[in-house]
């Protein structure tokens, strides 16, 4: 703990000082306080915003899931490879203070943009994706230009004495950012599933209270400004470093072979930048080629958000007593950070010290890629489990189709060609999936032959490629009739479950479920199909004419796609349900073990990462790797959104592909670290200082010796011949000396050198 001066630290401004308070008497300044509250907010706006990003594309934008997850990736790349400008303009224009205010206003527009773009009633399809990619635009400079300037700014609050203050700040901001985290991955998927707006879920609440969120971080930041120790800029290293890099492969390339030979390529830069910033870059230079594997760790982790909850959209969210949303289930690894760091470090650390195992930073780091690569392999598992409910889409030249038998004894169907349905139907039997169907032409007519009872009867129907079809077959005057319709056999990213109305009776029907419509025409009239949430539904209404009956459907559970037939006489109403689209079966806990190994993955990889960056770096050389480190989180991105839309795998095909990928990265990786000498960056200024004590020590003997014979010559007396004292004041002429009392004739003049 520092020693406490009046309970106030001085607040530099202008060149004007003032002392702020202090926090309850502790040596903590009251302006931490409300740059905490700022960043709790800030995180709780982009990662509330982000968790229901994917499902707006797919389900409001109408895109398709590898646009969307390329879209996400795209948008998280931008928010990584924007804190380096924000870094140039806060060292180099700004300053923090400045730039945080003018990058938090950019930061809200991009909010409240974001939010009218999700609101049903403000323009057409086209205005929505405009308002909504400018918007993430503007959010992503805004977070991305704020992001190394708050942390840092907080830190400034403190004087150099309080090393420990500032080390518990940086703790209490940490657990902020997870806070705001934690908080809004719950909250905003509650806010679009269950308030419903404009007819649907509510997306622009969803991203309203983050942008309302973002407004409070802005005031209360604003608010503190008063008590805030503000840099002016300094100059921002980056370019130093940029500008001598440039230089020296500039001279490299203009040199001749004549030039003397230089030990590393940075030497070139001699002639104009000191040694000491040359010897930190290369210092630097070691741990960035370290991070060239890095990105494919970041491709894999980032995915949290965007296929893994797509996955989540296809798996069994109910834990009995609450139903979990799946874009909540990202709040899992904020969470497990909580929970795994303190372990990682009082726990498992310690106790592989204490097994004398050598766990360098670069082992911990490559063991964490190994954890990433291993969730992969768990997501791939989980995902194959998942694919068994769901109807795989027809391809090229293909449809799918299933018949629903709704007549009173069993039918024979065939296709001539097709080889479909070898065996009888039964009445009302369900069927277990659809049968592929092989066609000529992209639209292609089929005569049906159904044998009922004995009798044959022809259906003419048109197929389309890449559609799913029931033929519903029901007997009428003593034969049997035929309806194609189109299925829809797509699972609800919501986890919602499908249902469609089949009247065989002859008065039409008005169905009421979970406050949706259905009109049902008699006579085999068929409803469309309709989303509902998943839930028990046993008082369901139905009215013919000025009859009202009531039915219990039970239980429409997630994914499912349902076809309810209604039949029976006058005074009762009888059903029978159809699954044509299995309920998804897998639950959703089984994506806890792939969010265990990748967190853990995460605390060995990217906490420790960041450490061992800064621990091998010199000190005004840290922001340089904050930027690289910032780089290889945008790179990953991209290589996620150049896989998800070039690719076309299938989705536990490409699981597999990133878990090999990273396990073969994590290889390469661990050969470059094995060829890694750790240093110390304090050596760096021992160096230095000891050089320049040489000099200083070489400076006094100079400045000595200069004293010495300027002394002699003041205090020695000299002799002139007598046949030249007369013309003192004449030029002395070539070849004259003047001599020393001592005996000694010495030439007075001396070299600068000496």
């Amino acid at each position: 703990m520092g020693k406490k001066k009046d309970n106030s630290l001085e607040i530099q401004e202008g060149g004007k000082t003032k002392p702020t308070p202090m926090l309850c008497g502790t040596n903590y300044p009251m302006s931490i306080a409300f740059i905490v509250v700022n960043e709790f907010c800030e995180r709780f706006s982009y990662y509330g915003m982000k968790a229901v990003l994917t499902l707006y594309f797919i389900n409001y934008l109408h895109w398709d899931k590898d646009l969307s997850t390329a879209v996400y990736h795209a948008f998280s790349s931008l928010c990584y490879f924007t804190p380096v400008l924000g870094a140039l303009i806060a060292d180099s224009w700004l300053g923090k203070f400045k730039t945080i205010i003018y990058l938090s206003i950019v930061y809200v527009i991009g909010h409240v943009v974001k939010s009218v773009g999700a609101i049903p009633d403000v323009g057409d399809a086209t205005a929505h994706i405009v308002l909504s990619m400018v918007g993430l635009v503007f959010i992503a400079f805004g977070t991305g230009g704020i992001k190394p300037c708050v942390s840092a700014f907080g830190g400034d609050q403190f004087d150099e004495e309080y090393v420990d203050e500032r080390r518990k700040f940086f703790s209490i901001f940490y657990m902020a950012i997870n806070a705001g985290s934690v908080l809004s991955t719950v909250i905003t998927p509650i806010l679009r599933g269950d308030v419903q707006c404009f007819g649907g879920d509510c997306y622009a609440l969803a991203f309203g209270v983050p942008a309302a969120l973002m407004m409070i971080a802005l005031v209360v930041f604003i608010a503190g400004s008063g008590l805030y120790k503000k840099s002016p800029p300094r100059g921002n290293i980056l370019l130093d470093v940029c500008k001598c890099v440039g230089f020296a492969i500039k001279s490299r390339w203009r040199s001749s072979k004549y030039d003397p030979k230089r030990e590393h390529w940075l030497d070139w830069a001699e002639e104009k930048y000191s040694k000491r910033l040359i010897n930190e870059i290369k210092m630097v230079l070691r741990v960035l080629v370290l991070y060239i594997p890095l990105p494919m760790f970041w491709a894999l982790f980032d995915q949290q958000g965007s296929r893994w909850t797509l996955q989540a959209t296809r798996m069994n969210m109910d834990f009995g007593s609450f139903i979990l949303k799946p874009d909540q289930m990202q709040m899992l690894n904020a969470l497990l950070i909580l929970v795994f760091t303190p372990i990682f470090d009082m726990g498992l650390y310690p106790l592989i010290r204490l097994c004398r195992i050598n766990f360098t930073p670069l082992k911990k780091m490559g063991t964490g890629m190994i954890f990433a690569a291993l969730a992969f392999v768990a997501a791939t598992v989980v995902e194959v489990n998942v694919t068994k409910t769901v109807v795989e889409p027809p391809g090229e030249m293909q449809s799918l189709l299933q018949v629903l038998n709704l007549a009173d004894s069993e039918v024979q169907v065939s296709i001539p060609g097709s080889g479909l349905f070898p065996g009888p139907t039964t009445s009302y039997e369900d069927p277990w999936e659809y049968q592929k169907l092989q066609l000529n032409e992209a639209n292609q007519s089929h005569t049906v032959t159904v044998n009922y009872k004995g009798s044959v009867s022809q259906c003419p129907v048109l197929f389309t490629e890449r559609k799913a079809y029931s033929l519903i077959l029901y007997n009428q005057n003593s034969k049997v009739e035929c309806t194609l319709v189109q299925d829809h056999i797509e699972k609800s990213e919501d986890g919602d479950a499908y249902l469609r109305f089949v009247n065989t009776r002859q008065e039409d029907l008005n169905i009421t479920v979970g406050g949706k419509d259905f009109e049902v025409p008699g006579g085999y009239g068929i409803s469309p199909n309709k989303s509902l949430e998943r839930g028990q539904y046993t008082d369901v209404k139905c009215l013919e004419g000025t009859k009202e009956y009531s039915i219990n459907l039970g239980l429409l559970d997630f994914g499912a796609s349902y076809t309810v037939i209604l039949k029976g006489g006058p005074e009762e109403i009888i059903f029978h349900t159809m699954e044509d689209v299995h309920a998804n079966n897998f639950h959703i806990a089984w994506q806890i073990p792939q969010y265990v190994l990748l967190t853990a993955g995460e605390v060995m990889f990217s906490i420790t990462g960041l450490e061992f960056s800064y621990s091998q770096a010199p000190a005004n050389m840290k922001s340089v790797l904050q930027a690289g480190w910032l780089l290889t989180v945008a790179f990953g991105n991209v290589i996620v959104l150049i896989v998800a839309e070039g690719a076309g795998l299938e989705q536990w095909v490409e699981f597999l592909l990133f878990a090999s990928l990273l396990v073969g990265v994590s290889i390469i990786f661990s050969i470059m670290a094995s060829f890694y000498t750790y240093v110390d960056p304090d050596q760096l200024d021992k160096m230095f200082r000891d050089d320049n004590k040489d000099k200083d020590d070489l400076k006094n003997k100079t400045e000595n010796a200069y004293l010495n014979i300027d002394t002699e010559c003041r205090t020695t007396k000299i002799t002139v011949p007598a046949d030249k004292r007369t013309n003192l004041t004449a030029q002395p002429q070539e070849g004259d000396q003047p001599t020393v009392s001592s005996g000694e004739q010495k030439p007075l003049k001396h070299s600068q050198s000496e």
